[in-house]
């Protein structure tokens, strides 16, 4: 099990994509998952070099788990399955927009996306 991200560099990621990467200190980017054909937001999760790389290869979302410290790949445990149809990179190279055709929940509350249940009041 792995303890900390791979560092840039230490993975099979294209040269080309890494060196676009702005990521946080601790190696990381933001991926937003939304469903491919709606455009339902369902999750945030956190990618390093070698996550990315094994979402663009494997077509399943592989993330990094920051509470667990490990690499998991959505579905896995769950059935609840991310199929990757499109990954984006945001104008500044910071954010990652993963577009998904979700099976199940996206959340791990059970909930069809993390956004669902605490709505918050406008003003």
């Amino acid at each position: 099990m792995s303890t900390t991200p791979a560092t840039p560099g230490s993975t099979a990621l294209a040269p080309e994509i890494a060196a676009r990467l702005k990521r946080t200190e601790d190696g990381l980017l933001p991926a937003i998952a939304q469903q491919y054909d709606t455009g339902e937001v369902l999750m945030l999760g956190w990618m390093d070099d070698e996550a990315l790389h094994r979402t663009l290869t494997t077509g399943r979302c592989t993330y990094w788990s920051r509470s667990r410290s490990e690499y998991w790949v959505k579905g896995d445990t769950s059935g609840h399955v991310q199929a990757v149809r499109s990954v984006a990179l945001d104008c500044d190279g910071d954010t990652l927009l993963v577009k998904v055709d979700q099976t199940g929940a996206a959340c791990h509350t059970g909930d069809r996306t993390c956004f669902d249940a605490d709505v918050l009041p406008l003003s």
